[in-house]
C-alpha cells in the first residue's frame, strides 16, 4: 500500500531492514521515504492497522484479526542529534538474503548498538560496508531524535484524535475488513468500500480528510 502510494506521489522509498515472520510475511520492515512533504502526509499513518480476514486455512468461514504496527518517524538532522563514537558499538556482519554468491563472503552489513539507550539498528542492503553503515547512522540518529520527538507527539496525541502516539500499541487507527471490502478510519469515523483501490495505494482521500480534521482540532486549540 505504502509502496504503491509512493510511487503515485513520485516519493523514492528505500528499503533498509526487513526481518521475515517465521509463518510468512514480514515480522518488521524499515524504509526510509525521500521527497517534498513527505512526513507532513504520512504522519497520520502511525498506529495500529488491523486487519481483518478469512484464512485460506480456516474451513469454517471464520474472521481472523491481525494487526501491524507503523510508526511514521521524520528524519533527523546531524545537527538534531549529537552521537559520541564511545556510546556506539559496532559490529559487522555477512549479509543473509538474496542476492547471488557475494551475499556470505564479505562482512558488508552493519549492527550499530547505542549503548547508553540500548537502541540497535542493522543495516544490509548495500554490498558496500561503508554505504550500509552510513544508512545504519541516520537511522540510529533518527531513533534518538525521535525519543526526545515521542514526548510532543504524546503531549498533542492527548488533544487531537487525528495524531495517535508512535508508541501507543493499542492505539487502533483503521481497520480492513476483507470479507466487506471496507476500510473504516477510527479516528474520524469514516469507512469506505474500495478496500482493494486502499491497498493499492489510494489513500489520498483519507489522509485528506484527516488533514481537514486536525485543522479544525488546532482552531479549537487556538479558541481555547
Amino acid at each position: 500500500m505504502y509502496s504503491k502510494f509512493c510511487e503515485q506521489k513520485g516519493w523514492r522509498l528505500e528499503i533498509s531492514h526487513i526481518s521475515e515472520g517465521t509463518s510468512g510475511g514480514f515480522k518488521e520492515i524499515v524504509a526510509t521515504v525521500t521527497g517534498e512533504g513527505v512526513y507532513g502526509i504520512l504522519k497520520y499513518e502511525s498506529g495500529v492497522h488491523r486487519v481483518q480476514r478469512v484464512p485460506q486455512t480456516e474451513t469454517q468461514g471464520r474472521v481472523h484479526t491481525s494487526a501491524a504496527t507503523v510508526a511514521v518517524l521524520p528524519e533527523a538532522d546531524e545537527f538534531d542529534v549529537e552521537l559520541r563514537n564511545e556510546d556506539i558499538r559496532r559490529d559487522e556482519y555477512c549479509s543473509s538474503g538474496p542476492g547471488g554468491q557475494s551475499v556470505n563472503t564479505t562482512y558488508s552489513a552493519i549492527r550499530l548498538t547505542h549503548i547508553p539507550t540500548g537502541i540497535v539498528v542493522t543495516c544490509q542492503d548495500q554490498k558496500s560496508k561503508l554505504k550500509n553503515l552510513d544508512k545504519a547512522m541516520t537511522e540510529l540518529r533518527s531513533r534518538l531524535y525521535n525519543m526526545e520527538y515521542q514526548k510532543y507527539i504524546d503531549e498533542i496525541s492527548s488533544k487531537r484524535k487525528t495524531m495517535v502516539s508512535t508508541g501507543d500499541r493499542s492505539a487502533k487507527i483503521r481497520t480492513y475488513n476483507w470479507p466487506q471490502g471496507r476500510v473504516t478510519d477510527h479516528r474520524i469515523n469514516l469507512t469506505m468500500y474500495n478496500l482493494q483501490a486502499i491497498i493499492n495505494g489510494d489513500i489520498h482521500e483519507i489522509i485528506e480528510k484527516l488533514m481537514i480534521e486536525e485543522n479544525a482540532e488546532k482552531l479549537k486549540e487556538t479558541e481555547i
